[in-house]
């Protein structure tokens, strides 16, 4: 299955739904991927859940798209210590 960030998937074990957020490739050779539920009926953000990519399949073929306005997180440069003077 083609994993795509910002689709909506079902977990076929215990049927939580979520747009995944996440996806993390383990040094176990794990695949999982973070699923962000809605807004409960409170108003209130429930946590994000990470399941094994093949207990999932993809519910709706619509995609979230969150636009950026700088660059906070992926791959950086390694941080460098500053000389001492």
């Amino acid at each position: 299955m083609k994993i795509e960030l910002g689709k909506k998937y079902r977990d076929k074990v215990t049927g939580f739904e979520g747009v995944a957020t996440g996806h993390h490739k383990w040094l176990t050779g794990c695949d999982t991927l973070s699923l962000q539920p809605p807004v409960d009926k409170d108003g209130k953000v429930p946590g994000t859940q990470g399941f094994d990519i093949n207990r999932l399949e993809e519910v709706a073929d619509e995609q979230v798209e969150v636009e950026t306005k700088d660059r906070r997180g992926g791959p950086q440069d390694s941080p460098r210590q500053n000389a001492h003077k």
